[in-house]
């Protein structure tokens, strides 16, 4: 089995943090690969950044896919995620959606612990499209500077514990999701030190897309992941037009 991650921001950094833990997390025998956007910024706080950041996944996402038995959407909010679904031939799995499924079997309340104040609009609104905004007991982030988006868990770690203990005791979660690519394998390193289960966006995505692929479930030929009808369209890059277009 070969799965494609794909980091939407510019961060090699964040690409390496994403690596290890899905290779930690893989099956024996799956082989992972990581793509980093080739544009974008360093890590995605707003939706204006997250539609760049899609766009920077879904040229990735077409001009690589065939190689691959399944797609991760490596970053949190999931930009591009949905569209993606409508266009591949095979499965294509985000860090929120995964982390909120694996959550949602793991207790009734879930709080999102962030990186960054600005980025909790964005979440909430995502974990909301996902029709889970009733089961979201809190999103808490850090109020502080970022001086290396790779190093924010090493260097903010006993904040983001205290975040998390702070939505269990406060907010009454009892599942915390460490939100965001840059957190990816810190989930496993607070295993026991949280007093309620933690999960890992990046570690879920890489088991559900497995699932997925042993499953076979078949794609969407009707309804509202069915393939974009065609129709003219100008100026997209090759892979993309392909993908709009597959006869051509």
């Amino acid at each position: 089995m070969k799965l494609l991650l794909i980091n939407p921001n510019i961060s090699d950094s964040v690409s390496a943090l994403i690596r290890s833990e899905a290779e930690r997390s893989a099956s024996p025998g799956t082989h992972i690969e990581v793509l980093t956007a080739p544009f974008g910024v360093a890590y995605i706080e707003t939706r204006f950044e997250a539609l760049i950041g899609g766009y920077a996944a879904a040229q990735l996402a077409a001009e690589h896919h065939a190689q691959y038995d399944a797609v991760v959407v490596a970053a949190f909010g999931d930009p591009g995620l949905m569209a993606l679904r409508e266009v591949l031939p095979i499965p294509v799995v985000g860090l929120t959606d995964a982390a909120l499924t694996s959550a949602c079997l793991l207790g009734r309340r879930i709080s999102i612990i962030a990186i960054s104040q600005r980025i909790q609009a964005w979440y909430r609104e995502v974990v909301e499209s996902y029709g889970l905004g009733s089961r979201l007991a809190s999103i808490r982030a850090l109020d502080r500077p970022l001086a290396s988006i790779g190093a924010v868990q090493d260097e903010h770690a006993q904040a983001l514990q205290a975040l998390a203990e702070r939505a269990v005791d406060e907010d009454g979660t009892d599942v915390i999701i460490l939100a965001g690519a840059p957190l990816a394998g810190l989930a496993r390193l607070l295993k026991g030190r949280l007093p309620v289960p933690a999960v890992d966006g990046v570690s879920s995505a890489v088991r559900q897309a497995e699932t997925l692929v042993a499953l076979q479930p078949g794609m969407a030929r009707r309804g509202s992941f069915s393939p974009p009808p065609p129709k003219p369209h100008h100026g997209l890059p090759p892979a993309i037009a392909r993908l709009l277009d597959p006869s051509a």
